[in-house]
């Protein structure tokens, strides 16, 4: 019989294993991959913010076909509806009676792409699926399988044709990464894999195989779980959320969702990095990414040059770190 420790063991060996497989085809990029799983492991949802052209689209892909999980990829565009996402109510002429076709929201991992082009009405859509997991149709709830995320893409420099995300939706995502332009060196390498024959459009040629799935996940997210934290621990995350309200420069702060967010993240990178206890270091790394998207800068801040990150990285010198 297999103890609850091999099991998280196990889990712990297949997940890193996943990082090393997705590196098959993304060059670089390793903090993204990273975050990506730590989101695997909280049930949350992922941000994923990037210029075109670094591989934002193939990152998810190779993440995909790196787990054995259902993915279905949705084009956002400004004609796209509520129902294309969800699903609707159709009528069978055959059958004479209404029923129920699924959307592309009944996977595992769904890859809205370039989500900031559809208007906020289908936006929105995804809200309940994103918090409840489930779907609402016709008077009718209907789960979502689990694990179900959401992993959706925005150009940061683009802005006409666009629609951004309300605060309400962007509290939602669990974590927002930043892909920035490759190293030198990863460019090389870039160039090198497609010199000698990769084709993104393939990553099965590539050699890209699935090493974890659904009882992985189920086995990582029960240790994860019993990942111990101090009071120390959770009066920091208190604090560096508390400090986010308190600047001029910002107009709405880290949310108590935000807080818990932050938590949920540094007790998962502590059981990844195999320890049973979280730190204000594992805090501290992962401020940036569970953050930068729940703060609001003021415009004439903005205006000024001041960033989320920036006010982040204030945040963080000036709060004492408990030891």
């Amino acid at each position: 019989m297999t103890s609850g420790t091999e099991n998280a063991t196990g889990a712990r060996d297949a997940l890193i294993a996943l990082r090393a497989e997705v590196g098959k085809a993304v060059v670089g990029n390793d903090a993204a991959v990273t975050g990506l799983i730590l989101a695997l492991l909280c049930r949350g949802h992922v941000l994923l913010e990037g210029v075109p052209g670094v591989a934002k689209t193939l990152l998810v892909r190779a993440l995909s076909a790196a787990l054995d999980l259902e993915m279905t990829r949705v084009q956002f565009t400004p004609d796209l509806m509520p129902g294309d996402v969800t699903g609707s109510i159709v009528y069978d002429a055959h059958s004479g009676e209404f029923s129920f076709r699924e959307g592309p929201v009944f996977t595992n991992l769904l890859l809205a792409d370039e989500i900031n082009r559809t208007p906020p009405k289908t936006q929105s859509s995804l809200l309940e699926a994103m918090e409840e997991r489930q779907v609402s149709i016709d008077g009718k709830s209907r789960p979502l399988p689990d694990p179900f995320i959401v992993i959706a893409t925005q150009n940061p420099v683009e802005y006409e044709g666009t629609y951004p995300l309300p605060e309400a939706q962007l509290d939602r995502f669990l974590l927002k990464l930043t892909m920035p332009a490759p190293s030198r060196e990863d460019e090389i390498g870039i160039l090198w894999r497609h010199a000698q024959g990769f084709d993104p459009r393939n990553l099965a040629a590539a050699g890209l195989k699935a090493v974890a799935g659904a009882a992985e996940l189920a086995a990582a997210r029960e240790a994860v779980a019993r990942v111990t934290v101090g009071p120390e621990v959770i009066g920091y995350v208190v604090d560096l959320c508390r400090a986010t309200r308190q600047l001029p420069s910002v107009r709405i702060g880290v949310s108590p969702r935000g807080a818990t967010a932050l938590l949920a993240v540094a007790r998962a990178w502590a059981w990844l990095a195999g320890r049973d206890y979280a730190t204000p270091d594992d805090v501290k790394a992962l401020a940036r990414p569970a953050l930068r998207h729940r703060l609001d800068v003021r415009p004439e801040a903005e205006l000024e040059g001041v960033t989320a990150d920036g006010v982040l990285d204030r945040v963080l010198a000036s709060v004492p770190v408990p030891r």
